[in-house]
């Protein structure tokens, strides 16, 4: 190829003969440079000298696979019109595939941000900014490879964090720990496949950036929430290293949980970049085509719009924006075989103006495009400007705050919330039935890597967030916790006893309501943060699994939880009827404690702490689903059976008995119990083993 039969399409790098054939999008500038470094920080400038439209293109000799390259962009410097140009400044490329380096945030190499740029060269020999590495996408053996396409109606999520993971998992090789070949190692896939998740939520994997104020006071980012290489997997949690072999090591990841039948669902923050406010770093997009990648204040343009807390928003308006989100996603799935996504704050991600919109440009994108058509899409129906829950297609998912809030409500004894907690366990039809969307819209969870574990929403009423160095004042402070009656770690064994009812109440909660659970990664092994409710910035034990204090009793229970709800088609239901004769397999009756319906006049009560549903499936068994969140026993009458009697599946109180033919069982407080009807006497005895707590 030479400069003459360059092409504008596709954008980035593509490696051809030679070198490779490279494409960048800037409305605003007057010339692009393609820079090569060689091993010892030497650079070598190709300038793109084809231009169509606003992609600036041509061929780069010697941009080969491995190769390490950043952009140098020619254009104005002028802040108060929203121009960031400085050719002095070497530039992360959009759409690498791979990074490689880290920008060293505590050497002051983005000082011009404040004023006019510097005229020397920021990379010192590019030892202080990452570079791209060029990368050959046909070079990974996938094999005999097949997706799961796990239906969404039989989909399990399970939340977890590359590094986190593994980082301390003893049957993991130490040389992979904390790594994508330490999640493939067979000990985490195994562990993971016996637990019964069908899929894993990976917190954010894109490229992102170590904020400089984390790594003054000694800490670093964790959640990864600062992401600036929508195309590359993260570079620091590669155990085979950082110059193109993160891309493998990802892809063979994702082979191996596979084959094992899990899928794989990213959680992806293209609402914002690293790149901060008007003070912020020039790393990337600022000095491409800052107006047309982000949201500028309309008529001062120094400043960015912003509804995401964290300086900036991307320009979800502007037709370059979006491809690049758009063509990143595909390439997720294309090339890395991805399953689906997770969108943080994905309420930013509609605001085409400034109001969130059903059928913004971006969501009508993502409609239409049949590579997506086919992976579970899953919105955090909110940013810090407003709350969109309900207010998404109905092909999406999204979180459920309202789930959380309620089920945290009710079994911690907040009085009048037996209604709300009844409609969260239906699968939140105030939110979804008037839009005809179903209960699979509803991502169930009491705990996810944003606040309190579960272990800790059962320890602590306050948060203990003093690792992180601001005085505590970080972090949620209405957390909807209980310590029952000592604040963390304790003794008392009436206390813990206690503890560890409520944890199999919320776990079992998230398991058997309708839509799709999520169980925050480490909950079924009682993983503490010490309270901490905001350990974004704890990347050490704080936030590791710590496998050698698991407690493997939880584990059994909840992994008897997510059996009895993979196997059962009572257990997870796709729509929820009140009577058979409406239409649909499954039928739900609510119930109270005297085995009779609800009227309209019980859901009054503040002080009614119990209820039951009995939940049903044609030709399925059918299960009795009780709560007691009273701080006594509750005596509740069984209501009739339609095959075999009533009998005990499973429970958090370890004194419950169910009599054959009894008329009523007696619920210890602050426990759930699971009772099962048999369909027909030849299915008696098969899996029926008494699986209450011991």
């Amino acid at each position: 190829m030479t400069a003459e039969r360059s092409r504008p399409y596709p954008l980035g790098v593509t490696l051809v003969e030679g070198g490779a054939n490279v494409a960048v999008y800037s409305e605003r500038a007057d010339k692009v440079v393609v820079s090569i470094f060689d091993h010892r920080g030497r650079e070598k400038q190709t300038v793109l000298t084809e231009r169509t439209g606003h992609v600036f293109h041509g061929f780069v000799p010697g941009l080969t696979a491995g190769t390490r390259h950043g952009l140098r962009v020619h254009g104005p410097w002028d802040p108060a019109n929203g121009l960031r140009f400085s050719p002095a400044k070497v530039l992360l490329p959009p759409r690498s595939r791979a990074v490689t380096g880290s920008w060293d945030n505590t050497q002051a190499v983005f000082g011009h941000q404040l004023g006019r740029p510097r005229r020397r060269s920021d990379t010192n020999g590019a030892r202080h900014v990452a570079l791209g590495v060029a990368v050959d996408r046909q070079e990974f053996d996938w094999g005999d490879h097949e997706r799961p396409h796990t239906p969404l109606s039989e989909t399990i999520i399970y939340e977890l964090h590359v590094k986190g993971f593994t980082k301390l998992m003893e049957w993991v090789p130490e040389e992979f720990r904390g790594s994508y070949a330490g999640l493939a190692h067979p000990a985490a896939v195994e562990y993971l496949k016996n637990l019964g998740v069908t899929a894993v939520e990976l917190l954010p994997i894109h490229q992102f950036v170590q904020d400089a104020h984390l790594l003054e006071k000694g800490l670093r980012n964790y959640w990864g929430y600062n992401s600036i290489g929508f195309f590359a997997p993260h570079n620091e949690y590669a155990a085979t290293g950082d110059t193109g072999h993160q891309v493998d090591e990802f892809k063979g990841m994702v082979k191996a949980l596979h084959a094992a039948g899990i899928e794989v669902i990213l959680d992806v923050v293209y609402n914002h970049t690293a790149e901060g406010n008007d003070l912020g770093p020039t790393y990337s997009y600022k000095g491409i085509d800052n107006p047309s990648y982000y949201r500028l204040v309309e008529g001062d343009a120094a400043h960015y719009f912003d509804t995401t807390g964290t300086g900036n928003s991307v320009n979800v308006s502007h037709p370059a924006a979006l491809q690049l989100i758009m063509d990143s996603l595909r390439y997720w799935v294309e090339d890395m075989h991805i399953d689906g996504f997770r969108f943080d704050l994905a309420t930013t991600l509609t605001r085409q103006g400034g109001d969130a919109s059903l059928h913004s440009a971006f969501l009508t994108l993502i409609q239409q495009d049949p590579t997506l058509a086919e992976v579970k899409l899953i919105a955090e129906p909110w940013d810090v400007a407003g709350y969109q829950l309900g207010g998404f297609p109905a092909d999406w998912s999204e979180w459920n705050g309202k789930f959380r809030d309620d089920v945290r409500d009710f079994w911690r004894g907040t009085p009048g919330v037996l209604s709300t907690l009844s409609q969260r366990v239906l699968g939140s039809p105030d939110i979804y039935e008037d839009s005809r969307r179903a209960p699979l819209s509803s991502v169930n969870f009491v705990t996810a890597h944003d606040g309190f574990t579960l272990a800790d929403l059962t320890s602590y009423e306050e948060k203990h967030n003093e690792a992180n160095g601001e005085d505590n004042r970080d972090g949620e402070s209405d957390n909807r916790s209980r310590n029952y009656g000592a604040e963390g770690p304790t003794d008392d064994e009436a206390i813990n006893a206690l503890r560890i009812r409520q944890r199999k109440n919320f776990l079992a909660t998230v398991l058997l309501s309708a839509g799709v659970p999520m169980i925050l990664g480490g909950d079924e092994i009682g993983r503490t943060q010490q309270g901490n409710n905001n350990a974004y910035c704890q990347d050490n034990e704080i936030s590791w699994f710590d496998w050698e204090n698991a407690d493997w009793d939880l584990h059994r229970f909840t992994t008897e939880l997510i059996r009895l709800r993979r196997t059962e088609p009572a257990l997870r239901p796709e729509w929820y009827r009140h009577a058979p004769e409406v239409g649909g397999p499954d039928t739900v009756q609510i119930v109270r404690t005297d085995g009779e319906p609800f009227g309209d006049d019980d859901w009054g009560d503040p002080e009614a702490r119990s209820i039951g549903f009995v939940l049903r499936h044609e030709d399925a068994d059918a299960f009795l689903l009780l709560f007691n969140a009273a701080g006594n026993g509750v005596d509740f009458t069984l209501p009739a059976s339609d095959g075999q009697p009533w009998e005990l599946a499973l429970s958090s109180d370890p004194e419950l008995t169910v009599a054959a033919d009894a008329p009523n069982v007696i619920l210890g407080e602050t426990s759930f119990a699971l009772l099962r009807s048999r369909r027909s006497d030849e299915n008696q005895g098969v899996d029926g083993d008494d699986h209450r707590d011991e």
